[in-house]
């Protein structure tokens, strides 16, 4: 058994140290290892939501949430690799084959014996970064399946102060962003980001501290802007839109008693995104971790794309992608899921300012993937583009675009806005997280598995169309699921999806 005492103590000057002498080697094993498809190495996923336990709860089936990094399976396809997969509980073995039976030139056995499933048995609502730290044991099993000579690094949802310890504890670097810098990813932090990059943004104020800061801000806004209608109020660490909450200057005052008669009204105004949150609990949460008021972006025709981009080791930026967001809930802030590439009216434009904002972050030491949020309007003269979030971590538009990436060989063009494969033709998806109904409850994944190739919706390795699907550990509990539909056009990826639907519906 390994002793905790062997390490620095947590969060200390120690560890930090430790910590970034990890990541200054990273590149190097960057630069030698990972452009060779041969070379034996070992990537250890943990696919840990460590943020805002509290928020997260409000998600149907989150525990789930940490199936969705499984499209990372797809590694096992070189053939020297391995994988590392840890999670709270385990995940199902017909899960796992479903994966598997998916990679190119490799033999499910063969895939097997590189590939290390190990679980917490652990559903409690601590993180699972914080579940595997308290248990040793797993800690020493973890570096037992590294093999030998392989030169290995951890892949993690977010990078937390939690993550930096078992990074420590591994002995291993973190292919993300240093925790120091996470404060950049915030809803704050965002803001101060944009503005140096140029780019952007709705007004307002990041910043804000508590209900007098929040009422101050917004009185400023509302006099910045006379006409506007609503504001939106974000906590920095929220996540998915659940953090998030809209406040109406309904028959609002004007003149010097603005900022009072809003602190009055915010109990009552202030309409939180997430389901079952009172007001108290929002105001003390939003006392906790901070966060930031801007303009509620009104348009006649409004979009709400997204532009993933990547920092390697090396300092190299590549934008990886672009998507249309589809955002559902009352007030619109809620990810349902995604199209991509995203329309090619702007995508180009999007494209140009997510590199803007990467090359801040890389001037601030940012490695990994990120995404950075926009809402746009269409007006008469084109579109306008408003960047409104940072997103330091992995994400909802993360995992499908790996999964064509991984099935497909394809690369995005940021200039042009299309994904082109090695045989010239384009491929589109439509991705989410949120297909669910209750009738689909007690669905086991063999069900859904079979269910799946009795009616043909399984991805298609010939065509390179069909469905990808993932969260399966979610379904037989939650009725939940998600999804990943791959088409030669955005029509016939939408009708993969509508075929899914109407196929559940009627087998349920």
């Amino acid at each position: 058994m390994i002793h905790t005492a062997a390490f620095p103590a947590i969060n200390t000057e120690e560890e930090i140290r430790s910590f970034k002498l990890l990541q200054n080697n990273f590149a190097s094993q960057y630069e030698k290892v990972f452009p060779d498809m041969q070379a034996p190495k070992t990537v250890v996923i943990v696919p840990s939501l460590t943020m805002d336990q509290e928020i997260l709860t409000k998600i149907r089936g989150v525990i789930h949430y940490e199936e969705r990094m499984l499209c990372l399976l797809m590694l096992l396809r070189m053939p020297r690799t391995h994988v590392i997969y840890v999670t709270s509980m385990p995940v199902d073995q017909v899960i796992v084959d479903y994966y598997l039976h998916l990679l190119p030139g490799i033999t499910g056995y063969h895939a097997r014996q590189r590939l290390s499933l190990l679980s917490c048995f652990d559903a409690s609502r601590k993180s699972l970064t914080e579940k595997i730290l308290e248990r040793p044991r797993l800690l020493n099993r973890i570096r037992q399946c590294i093999p030998s000579g392989h030169i290995a690094h951890l892949a993690c949802f977010n990078v937390t102060c939690k993550e930096r310890t078992l990074a420590v504890r591994l002995g291993l670097p973190i292919y993300g962003c240093d925790p120091d810098l996470y404060y950049l990813g915030s809803k704050t932090g965002s803001r101060k980001v944009f503005s140096e990059a140029g780019v952007q943004m709705p007004a307002g104020t990041g910043n804000l501290k508590d209900a007098d800061d929040l009422a101050g801000a917004l009185a400023d806004l509302k006099r910045q802007k006379p006409l506007l209608s609503k504001a939106v109020v974000k906590i920095n660490d929220g996540f998915s839109g659940d953090g998030n909450a809209v406040f109406s200057y309904e028959a609002s005052p004007s003149g010097t008693g603005l900022k009072q008669w809003i602190g009055k009204e915010l109990p009552v105004r202030l309409k939180m995104v997430a389901a079952d949150v009172g007001y108290e609990n929002y105001i003390n949460k939003f006392k906790a971790l901070g966060g930031a008021a801007e303009e509620f972006i009104e348009g006649h025709i409004k979009r709400s794309p997204s532009v993933q981009c990547r920092i390697n080791p090396l300092g190299k930026i590549d934008v990886i992608s672009t998507h249309d967001q589809v955002l559902g809930g009352e007030s619109g802030q809620v990810f349902m899921g995604a199209s991509f590439p995203a329309d090619s009216e702007y995508s180009n434009a999007i494209a140009n300012m997510g590199e803007a904002v990467s090359g801040v972050l890389k001037n601030y030491g940012v490695i990994g993937r990120f995404s950075v949020d926009f809402i746009s309007v269409k007006e008469p003269d084109g579109w306008k583009n408003y960047a409104i979030e940072i997103n330091l971590r992995k994400g909802g538009t993360t995992h499908p675009f790996l999964m064509l990436q991984f099935l497909t060989d394809g690369n995005y063009d940021p200039g042009k806005g299309i994904y082109t494969m090695p045989n010239g033709q384009q491929r589109f998806y439509y991705a989410t997280d949120n297909l669910e109904a209750p009738y689909y409850k007690g669905l086991t994944p063999y069900d859904l598995i079979e269910i799946a190739m009795f009616h043909g919706l399984h991805y298609d390795s010939t065509s390179q169309q069909g469905v990808m699907f993932h969260l399966i550990g979610a379904l037989s509990q939650y009725g939940k699921l998600g999804v990943v539909c791959i088409g030669d056009s955005h029509s016939s990826a939408i009708r993969y999806y509508n075929k899914v639907k109407e196929v559940l519906e009627r087998e349920c």
